[in-house]
Formats: structure tokens, sequence, C-alpha cells
């Protein structure tokens, strides 16, 4: 597969799922007090961000549009909802947060080192923006723990 189409599915999968279990979270702790929901909120919007934009570079280039299966989605959202039945504290919900931002440091960073010479200057910067988003929230949501 061409380096440049696998680097921007990723991207495009993983804010897909950012953005999905992030609304899942959302909508757990809707109507609780919980300080961490603008956090939660801006994190959503940033997933949001970085799905339009890689799903503009794939429709550009004309590669495949790749979405996460129904059963990634609902095996996610079935996590959260437990998670979040048992403790829907902050410093639980930021826990989540952070496990599921640092899975995607370790995934976007490996990418990163194996296409980074042969990745377009472009998408490359989407990687590593992408990258920093996720190192700042998770240093962001440590606040909570």
């Amino acid at each position: 597969m061409n380096e440049n189409i696998e680097l921007v599915q990723y991207i495009y999968k993983s804010s897909e799922m950012g953005v999905y279990s992030s609304e899942n979270i959302l909508n757990s702790i809707n109507g609780k007090e919980n300080k961490i929901i603008k956090d939660v909120e801006n994190i959503l919007k940033e997933y949001e961000k970085y799905k339009k934009e890689s799903k503009k570079i794939i429709k550009k280039n004309k590669y495949e549009l790749v979405n996460n299966s129904i059963k990634t989605k609902i095996g996610s959202m079935m996590g959260i909802k437990m998670e979040v039945n048992n403790d829907n504290s902050d410093s639980a919900i930021a826990h989540l947060m952070i496990e599921g931002l640092t899975m995607g440091v370790v995934d976007i960073e490996s990418k990163i080192n194996r296409f980074d010479k042969e990745v377009d200057k472009k998408i490359m910067k989407l990687a590593k923006d992408y990258l920093n988003f996720h190192n700042n929230y998770i240093k962001l949501l440590k606040k909570y723990l």
C-alpha cells in the first residue's frame, strides 16, 4: 500500500473513532456535573477537525475512504458505557481518555517514524500535528487524575 494512503487513512480512522468515543463519553456523563466535560468537548472538536482534514485529502487524491467497522464502534461504546457506569468521576473519565489518546500516540509515532522520508509533506505535517494534539491533551487531562 502507498505510504501516503496508509498514513492519511490511519488519521481518518483514528479520528473517526476519537469522535465516536468522545461523543459516547459525553452522552454517558450528560446531566452530571463533571468538570472534565469542557475538555472532552474540546477533544471532540479536535478529532472532528482531523477527521475532516484527512477526509478532504483522501477525496482529493481519490484514495479509498475506509471507515471503522460497526463491530469496532459497538465494542468501543460498550466498553465506555461499562467504565462510566462503574465510575463517572472526572478522574475515571480522564483515565479513559488518556488511555485512548496514548494508544493514538503509539500508533501515529510508529507510522511517522516509518514513513518520514516517503510521505508527502502535507500529509506528514497533518500526522505530526495529530501527534501533538494527542500529547497536549494527555498532559492537560492529567490534572484530573
